[in-house]
């Protein structure tokens, strides 16, 4: 699945760099692993995708996109809430995200918390902020 098309002014060069960590990949498709949200006319509005964690009881958020024309249309909303109904039976207990800087309030006016800073997947040397939220309140 290519990526979504576009987005928050980055330019042509910026967007070759990160191509590769935005692709959805089939394999994490087939694991369910990736939620689509359609338009009503059939296009791709949004997708989430999560991933393992290096930490225990984590996920990561590996991928939260909205197509650029959908941006605060409530796709990103519906696409934060939908995987986590699932998620008690992975044990999970924690999500991570790495997120971009023009997502971050998104991601702070959805509950999670942010706990620092980390390398980008995509951009060597660029820094992002780093956030998670608790899916169990167990600690």
């Amino acid at each position: 699945m290519r990526p979504l098309e576009g987005g928050l002014g980055y330019d042509a060069t910026f967007m070759a760099l990160a191509r590769a960590a935005l692709e959805v990949r089939p394999e994490r498709i087939d694991a369910g692993d990736v939620w689509v949200a359609t338009a009503a006319d059939g296009s791709i509005a949004g997708i989430v995708a999560l991933g393992p964690s290096e930490q225990p009881h984590t996920l990561d958020l590996e991928k939260l996109f909205v197509a650029p024309r959908r941006i605060r249309s409530g796709v990103g909303a519906c696409c934060w809430r939908t995987p986590w109904p699932r998620e008690g039976g992975r044990g999970a207990r924690r999500l991570t995200v790495l997120s971009d800087p023009y997502a971050a309030a998104f991601y702070e006016r959805n509950g999670a918390i942010r706990i620092g800073t980390a390398p980008s997947d995509a951009i060597t040397g660029r820094m992002l902020p780093l956030f998670e939220i608790r899916l169990d309140p167990t600690p």
